[in-house]
């Protein structure tokens, strides 16, 4: 991987000649789908609200046209805040499955291979409760125990902020490789992920700081059998600037390192992390 991230950097595009090829699909709204609307507004989601204003969860799912009636996992969902939503929205006529990380790769400890199980084990009636949803609408595998027939019948998988953890861990082309597997042949892959500057040193990119480079991202999963079909602003936010020397966990919701409550509020003030909304189809 270390040698994929090298190559990666000498690589990468700058980001003004991806989005004159992809122009076509950056920069319009798409078209919020009325059962979504309605499953961000449950009551349900209220203590889950505050952060909307920074994840845009509408525009982000509109985005990677997540139908009401699909087939979607979302991997690594870590404390629910998407899998919540998603369960409002497609337990009625879909179907919601967390994908945890294979526990087998070497980057978990005896006790973390443990809680990823245990954390599988426990997803759907999780996500049924939190949801109001029967728990057969949900499911959940760590990716070393997906059943073989689920293998090419996923219309989606979401990616949330989690790219940069397997850059650093040294696993995400095994990752990735084994969503692709699970994907329809014309399945996609969404990915928001913390964002770096064009023109960052990659020892601020590699992973170690949350931030990664749009074009890095782009071109490691083109590599890995995707197209890129196009990207969103949805989770821009220009007031971060992205060069924290403690890393992205120094903004909101972590305030890592803030000093005191001014400090608190200065980095309130800024928001959340500027972020890549990006879409990727699974090549033939």
């Amino acid at each position: 991987m270390r040698r994929v991230l090298a190559l990666l950097a000498v690589l990468a595009l700058p980001a003004t000649p991806v989005v004159a090829q992809h122009a076509d699909h950056a920069g319009h709204a798409a078209a919020i789908d009325p059962a979504l609307a309605a499953a961000v507004a449950d009551p349900l989601r209220e203590k889950d609200r505050a952060r909307d204003k920074y994840r845009k969860p509408d525009e982000t799912l509109a985005f990677f046209q997540v139908a009401p009636t699909m087939k979607v996992g979302e991997y690594a969902p870590g404390g629910g805040w998407y899998s919540r939503l998603l369960g409002l929205y497609l337990g009625p006529k879909g179907k919601l499955v967390g994908l945890y990380f294979d526990p087998t790769t070497g980057a978990f400890s005896a006790e973390a291979q443990k809680g990823i199980r245990e954390g599988a084990a426990k997803y759907p009636a999780e996500v049924a409760a939190w949801s109001g949803q029967p728990a057969d609408r949900f499911a959940a595998y760590p990716l070393d125990a997906v059943p073989e027939g689920e293998k090419g019948t996923f219309d989606r998988i979401l990616v949330m902020r989690m790219m940069h953890n397997l850059l650093r861990w040294n696993i995400a082309d095994h990752e990735i490789r084994r969503m692709r597997e699970l994907l329809k042949p014309d399945g996609m892959i969404g990915i928001e992920q913390h964002r770096a500057r064009p023109d960052a040193p990659f020892a601020f990119t590699d992973g170690s700081k949350g931030y990664l480079r749009e074009a890095d991202v782009i071109k490691f999963m083109e590599v890995n059998g995707f197209s890129f079909v196009g990207r969103s602003e949805a989770n821009a936010n220009a007031a971060d600037p992205a060069n924290w020397p403690e890393g992205v966990w120094t903004l909101p919701p972590s305030l890592s390192g803030a000093k005191d409550e001014a400090d608190k509020a200065r980095l309130r003030a800024i928001g959340e992390s500027d972020r890549m909304t990006l879409l990727f189809r699974k090549r033939p």
